[in-house]
């Protein structure tokens, strides 16, 4: 490569990285940090709600319908009951999810109230509407930039750019005499915000550009899915979530799936179900001994209402889901739903949330979240400072 291209190719991509920063400094900084915060997202619950995990000990002693008819005299009738979750680990309360009767989120999402309950004395602890909590705010903010309708594509956009950014960004800083260990050192120019600029872009450059291409993967889920020649789950037999995560629009909390065939997307639970909970549960328990049960979700309106029962072995994952037809109690494996989709997007979920990666990769990721709100700041105040001394360099110039 000739000097006159290598010198034509930096300017070129100095103005990219330079444009990228400064265009969309707006919409970076609130999209990382709220990234960084959600990663400590059980955490922040914990702290700022410990009221909801004051549990008294880590045995379930009551019936599924015990905890089930507790939730419901909290929810005084304003509320039907969709979901029981057990608990994951000692320590974590039951949590019964609830569909709030005549009231939708945006894009018709329904809204849910969740009430968190005592194992071992089917105590209520706390009852919360979660799509108003700060960590859901967090979820919409991340996932839309609250922009309706369009907002997750427009947050994948920013993603190829946040991509491109670290791409030329390494281009800028690579040394065009190839002392690549001398450029690794904190002097490389007289300016404490350039080399703070320069060593922060590095050491984050390659975990930013995959939390930003893992970010395209899940704002692009079907051109994605189909650039990787991946057959999604049917999205007609989707079954709740096992905890709370933001999806399209920032919708959070579990998500009312079809019960079959003519169930919409957000079908919401038969009203007199055949089955009861309790029954569902010992059918789950005696169909599957080796495993234990994690939630039971309750049947939705279709063709065929069903129970959808979470299951989870030692060292399995995703948990696996049965469904227990309502009107029969047969039992049938539940392939659309048992692990959130294809095991590509649920990596490409694991590796840009952190969910249970561990403490190194979720301080990276935090890293990656606080990372570019100050190369955005610092790159800034070197664009004003240099434009600035372009424009007394053009006044002297003039008045000479």
């Amino acid at each position: 490569m000739t000097a006159s291209l290598s010198s034509r190719l930096r300017r070129l991509w100095l103005d990219v990285h330079l444009w990228i920063g400064v265009g969309l400094l707006i919409a970076i900084i609130p999209l990382s940090a709220s990234g960084a915060i959600l990663v400590w997202k059980d955490g922040l619950e914990r702290l700022t709600h410990a009221e909801r995990y004051a549990v008294s000990g880590p045995e379930v002693r009551m019936s599924p319908s015990a905890y089930v008819r507790a939730a419901e005299a909290a929810f005084k009738g304003e509320a039907c009951f969709t979901q029981l979750r057990l608990p994951e680990k000692a320590g974590d309360p039951v949590v019964v999810v609830a569909r709030l009767k005549g009231e939708t989120g945006p894009g018709g999402r329904p809204r849910n109230l969740n009430v968190w309950i005592d194992p071992p004395t089917g105590q209520v602890l706390g009852l919360a509407d979660t799509s108003r909590s700060f960590t859901q705010w967090l979820h919409r903010l991340h996932g839309s930039l609250f922009i309706p309708e369009v907002g997750r594509k427009v947050v994948g956009w920013l993603g190829w750019a946040m991509f491109v950014s670290c791409a030329t960004g390494l281009w800028l800083w690579w040394p065009r005499n190839g002392a690549v260990l001398k450029a690794l050192r904190w002097r490389r120019g007289p300016s404490t915000l350039f080399n703070l600029h320069h060593m922060i872009g590095f050491w984050i450059c390659l975990p930013l550009a995959v939390l930003s291409l893992t970010g395209v993967y899940i704002s692009f889920p079907q051109t994605s899915r189909a650039l990787f020649g991946v057959q999604p789950a049917e999205t007609a037999s989707r079954a709740p979530e096992r905890k709370s995560e933001s999806g399209p629009g920032g919708q959070t909390g579990s998500k009312a799936g079809s019960s079959g065939p003519g169930g919409g997307r957000f079908a919401p639970p038969i009203d007199n179900p055949n089955l009861t909970i309790d029954a569902v549960f010992q059918s789950a328990q005696a169909a599957v001994t080796d495993a234990s049960i994690v939630s039971v979700s309750a049947p939705t309106v279709g063709k065929e209402p069903a129970w959808r029962v979470q299951t989870a072995r030692p060292g399995q994952a995703p948990p696996a889901t049965l469904q227990i037809i309502d009107a029969s109690g047969e039992i049938k494996p539940d392939r659309g739903a048992g692990g959130g989709g294809d095991p590509i997007s649920r990596w490409m979920r694991k590796i840009h949330d952190g969910g249970d990666t561990g403490l190194i990769w979720q301080t990276i990721i935090v890293l990656g979240g606080v990372a570019p709100v100050v190369l955005s700041v610092t790159g800034l105040i070197m664009w004003l400072r240099r434009r600035a001394r372009r424009l007394a360099i053009t006044r002297r110039m003039a008045e000479a």
